[in-house]
């Protein structure tokens, strides 16, 4: 899979904005329903002997009172990502195996992702910030 041509692709074929930094880092800019925009970040790593591609996007910043538990909860119904925290943010991540994974499921992982994460930023912050 090529991380950058399936990124632009997809980009160029919903209206985003792609972005390339290296040949193992993208950004794409996400449109969303309602006007609302999501970043996506793909990056190639990696991970347990093989290549993966890693799809995060920013939710909010970690504060106190956030509810974890609950939060952990209501990603179990997730199909691909997860809730991580890096860099003192709660973030929504999804990876895979570079070599495996189709365009369809790379697709479906990366609007699980932005929808996810423009669902949580909105309901924990009621903003539009990533």
């Amino acid at each position: 899979m090529d991380l950058t041509a399936f990124m632009k692709k997809y980009a160029d074929q919903t209206g985003g904005q792609f972005t390339q930094y290296d040949p193992s880092h993208s950004i794409i800019i996400v449109s969303l329903p309602e006007g609302r925009f999501q970043t996506v970040i793909g990056t190639i790593r990696q991970g347990n002997n093989q290549k993966q591609i890693n799809l995060n996007s920013k939710v909010c910043e970690v504060k106190p009172g956030l509810d974890f538990k609950g939060l952990l909860e209501q990603a179990a119904a997730f199909t691909y990502s997860r809730f991580i925290i890096s860099d003192n943010h709660l973030q929504l991540e999804t990876t895979a195996q570079l070599d495996t994974v189709s365009e369809a499921s790379l697709t479906a992982m990366l609007q699980e992702v932005a929808s996810l994460a423009d669902q949580y930023e909105h309901k924990l912050t009621d903003s539009d910030i990533h």
